[in-house]
């Protein structure tokens, strides 16, 4: 309900300036989309981060090396769609990790905590039963200015 006038906005309606107000941030030094997304939306003042992946953002090819290697390289890709927002890890408020096995939890964190150096955003990291294109980890963030 709409408590000026009583109409009622359908339920589909979402806020003016979520179409409005809106930037794509699209940039080289990360891998591009493999599907029909953006790397990252910018709604100001906050960036959401579309899942990033192992992927050499040159070749396209999946990362070569375990776990560790592609954590690193998805973290490293989260960094560079950050820097073409004009931001940083410090700017994260929270990530969202994709593990295909729970077991790299620790392996993980070792990685996570020496990239970020001492940011400490909000985290979930939940195990699936697949990634894209098989990778071992997928991590998606939300960043604010």
């Amino acid at each position: 309900m709409n408590a000026t006038d009583n109409t009622q906005t359908p339920a589909h309606a979402a806020p003016p300036s979520c179409h409005t107000k809106h930037g794509v941030i699209l940039t080289e030094k990360a891998p591009k989309p493999i599907g029909p997304y953006s790397q990252a939306i910018e709604v100001k003042p906050l960036l959401f981060i579309s899942g990033q992946i192992p992927l050499d953002p040159v070749s396209g090819a999946l990362v070569s090396g375990g776990f560790e290697a592609q954590a690193e390289s998805a973290l490293a890709n989260m960094r560079e769609v950050l820097a073409a927002a004009g931001m940083t890890f410090a700017n994260l408020v929270k990530t969202t990790v994709f593990l295909r096995n729970m077991s790299d939890f620790t392996c993980f964190n070792l990685v996570y905590e020496k990239t970020l150096n001492g940011a400490a955003p909000a985290r979930s990291v939940v195990e699936v039963s697949n990634l894209p294109r098989g990778v071992l980890v997928e991590i998606e963030a939300i960043a604010c200015r």
